[in-house]
């Protein structure tokens, strides 16, 4: 089987940044073990530690562009992957170009966030949009949506600052993903920014407004719209069920898609619980298990539409599966199971 590292590297088609993001990190991951991994490379002037929902994750900032450049390419073509404590560590332009530190009330963390989009048909995005999208980083308590001079804003509370923190890192300057849209909507921008806020107050289940921690609100009559786009989406269209197994089309396959190199792709959002391999209408197919739906979530958003390789090739297109826990018989070429500590037969 080839090795990962013999093929062209995974990356994402983001333009160079000063800041890197970094995924796969140890857990509480130190400032001065990021300054070490960029130092052969440049001067270090910055870092963000410890983000993401599992803490893994990190943006560090070099001195100039020329420096952030040298460092991806040496690790997208090395034989020997960035490691921080022995673990592989991925590393991909950031779409921010500083890392602005705590200075100002926008940027003390808290659990509110506020939430500008951005776009022609900014104020066709629903409540339930927003609340699909946000959901995916952990329980959402309340969201609001209103009208500024700044444009169409909402607010959206979690429970805490940490869980925040990782929604606004993943989504700050992202499209909101094009399959929760109709077709009829232009693209829209998420501009995130904390609030000082701290509890929403929400009198009643509108469709301006929403308490998801309390079932017993008044429902106003204009909610009644937005409830149904739960289900149907704006444009009509029953929207896609959610599930922890991603089925991932691969399409213009010019290099060979091994175990392995889904396995990198893929363990960039969260742990890969099991992956399945098959040929199907003359196209390579696979199914990928994550722990849970939030994680799948993620990944499906982030991954839909990129390639594998540069130019183009080994081009992902993915959607959920029906399937929630995949049954892996052997451990071979085309499947495993890596929640099983000895790699052999799973059942012998």
């Amino acid at each position: 089987m080839a090795s990962v590292s013999s093929q062209p590297q995974f990356r994402y088609t983001q333009p160079p940044s000063k800041v890197l993001h970094l995924r796969n990190l140890p857990w509480e991951c130190t400032e001065e073990e990021l300054i070490e991994l960029g130092k052969p490379f440049g001067k270090v002037v910055n870092t963000k530690c410890n983000v993401g929902a599992n803490r893994n994750q990190a943006f560090i900032e070099l001195a100039d562009l020329n420096q952030a450049i040298a460092m991806i390419s040496y690790y997208a073509s090395s034989s020997e992957p960035a490691q921080v404590r022995g673990k592989t560590v991925y590393l991909q332009y950031s779409n921010r170009q500083e890392i602005v530190n705590n200075k100002t009330t926008a940027d003390i963390a808290g659990n509110v966030l506020l939430v500008t989009i951005e776009g022609q048909d900014a104020r066709l995005v629903s409540i339930d949009v927003l609340h699909l999208v946000f959901s995916a980083f952990g329980f959402v308590h309340k969201i609001t949506t209103f009208e500024k001079t700044a444009g169409f804003q909402a607010l959206v509370q979690f429970s805490d600052g940490e869980t925040a923190t990782s929604a606004r890192n993943a989504l700050d300057g992202r499209i909101i993903p094009r399959y929760l849209l109709s077709d009829n909507i232009a693209p829209c921008t998420l501009r995130i920014t904390y609030s000082a806020h701290t509890d929403l107050t929400v009198k009643f289940q509108s469709h301006r407004s929403r308490d998801y921690t309390n079932p017993y609100l008044p429902v106003a009559p204009s909610a009644l719209d937005g409830s149904s786009q739960f289900n149907l989406g704006l444009d009509g269209k029953k929207l896609e069920p959610e599930s922890n197994v991603l089925l991932a089309s691969i399409e213009n396959m010019q290099y060979a898609v091994t175990l392995d190199v889904l396995h990198m792709v893929f363990s960039a959002f969260g742990p890969v619980q099991k992956i399945a391999m098959f040929d199907k209408n003359g196209a390579l197919q696979a199914l990928v298990q994550y722990p849970d739906v939030q994680t799948a979530i993620v990944a499906k958003e982030a991954l839909e539409g990129h390639c594998i390789y540069d130019g183009g090739f080994c081009k992902l297109h993915l959607s959920y599966s029906r399937h929630t826990d995949l049954s892996i018989k052997l451990n071979n070429d085309r499947s495993r199971d890596y929640t099983i500590a000895n790699p052999a037969l799973v059942n012998p």
